[in-house]
């Protein structure tokens, strides 16, 4: 998962330069990001969700059960079905995104979309009570190690493109590892 950050900041170099801008000004000349600058890190916590959208941690939910018969779209579903919800086709539906295979972080600006499956069109930690446990954990963690990632370092490729195949499984990894150079600031 911590691969996707980082690659697609590296295909949209505007993004990674003005989520760098951000944190760098809020942080100001600390040795590192904190906890305490997070709150105000609209910008990066915008990439993260635009990232999490196209490259959901798990892009199929744990399997659930109805409880009951309900209709969905005009289909019948008797209980006890077995369902499986595709988050991956979810966060890249047209009916639900514009350009849905764009990455596009200031679609999350000024929203309120939220990481918690309020709005079923973005869902990456699933929804209701099933959700993930650790979703507030992973947030926090995501949001302070990519902040102080772009706020202590310069990135750059190695001299060779950006390879963005992915491989087969249930967090859908890299096909190849993800090589960059990293230079202090």
């Amino acid at each position: 998962m911590d691969h996707v950050f980082m690659s697609e900041l590296m295909k949209n170099p505007n993004v990674m330069a003005k989520a760098q801008t951000e944190i760098r000004q809020i942080a100001g000349k600390k040795t590192m990001v904190t906890e305490d600058d997070l709150n105000q890190i609209e910008y990066i916590r915008a990439v993260i969700k635009e990232a999490m959208r196209l490259h959901p941690p798990a892009p199929v939910l744990v399997l659930h059960e109805s409880t009951t018969t309900v209709i969905i779209h005009g289909y019948e579903i008797p209980p006890k079905t077995k369902l499986i919800i595709n988050a991956w086709a979810i966060a890249r539906d047209p009916q639900s995104w514009e350009a849905p295979e764009e990455f596009r972080p200031k679609r999350f600006l000024g929203s309120e979309v939220d990481f918690c499956g309020n709005d079923f069109q973005f869902i990456p930690f699933g929804a209701g009570q099933r959700m993930c446990p650790a979703i507030n954990f992973a947030i926090v963690t995501i949001e302070l190690a990519l902040a102080n990632l772009l706020y202590s370092f310069d990135w750059a490729l190695p001299g060779r493109d950006l390879d963005m195949d992915e491989g087969v499984g249930l967090s859908i990894p890299r096909k190849n590892p993800l090589y960059l150079i990293a230079t202090k600031v």
